[in-house]
């Protein structure tokens, strides 16, 4: 019996580094270069609104995930991605007033995309990945996947670049109308994004 015990000990100290290794997560943070903006059109014209802040939870396996990514390795083990809906800026004061009551954004500040699942693809030299997760905007939480572009840049650096076409009316919002009614957007928006992480 006390041989089995040792035997049960020795196998449960060889494991516990192994398990204190896949424990272990490194964070990526969203750089200041990082970019979102909202491209639409209306009948009158297009338009296009930046985010002026947002905030990102990236957890990797390790310190160089980018290049691990690169390598087919799904080292991102999880996303979280925030827009705060009123501080998207349109460059035009009554623009900014009908979009931010078009998003619902007194009631709903925060716009979150959180990663559920992801596959990597190679394509043309390119290394591509399809992003499922769930989309919350107006206070609506969906089922979305976007297709994005990864890019390893210097010192470790991870470029996540895309654009997702978005439906106001998927999320039961009605898309802004200016100037009594006379300049009404289209329901169909372009999501585009261009975001830097780094371990």
């Amino acid at each position: 019996m006390l041989r089995l015990e040792r035997k049960l000990m020795i196998a449960a100290l060889g494991i516990t580094p192994l398990l204190a290794a896949w424990a272990i997560t490194t964070p990526m943070d969203l750089q200041p270069s990082s970019e979102l903006w909202v491209e639409g059109m209306s009948n009158v014209r297009g338009f296009k609104c930046t985010a002026q802040a947002m905030e990102a939870e990236v957890v990797t396996t390790r310190p160089d995930a980018a290049a691990a990514l690169k390598f087919g390795e799904k080292a991102v083990t999880s996303v979280v991605f925030r827009v705060p809906a009123g501080e998207l800026d349109c460059k035009n004061r009554q623009m900014n007033e009908h979009m931010q009551k078009a998003l619902k954004s007194g009631a709903n500040p925060t716009i979150a995309f959180e990663l559920g699942t992801y596959e990597l693809l190679d394509t043309s030299g390119k290394l591509r990945a399809k992003l499922a997760g769930t989309l919350s905007l107006g206070g609506v939480t969906k089922p979305i996947t976007v297709d994005a572009e990864l890019v390893q840049e210097a010192e470790g650096g991870l470029r996540v670049k895309g654009v997702y076409d978005l439906r106001m009316t998927d999320f039961g919002l009605k898309a802004p109308s200016l100037m009594m009614g006379t300049m009404k957007v289209q329901d169909l928006v372009k999501v585009n994004f261009d975001l830097v992480l780094k371990n």
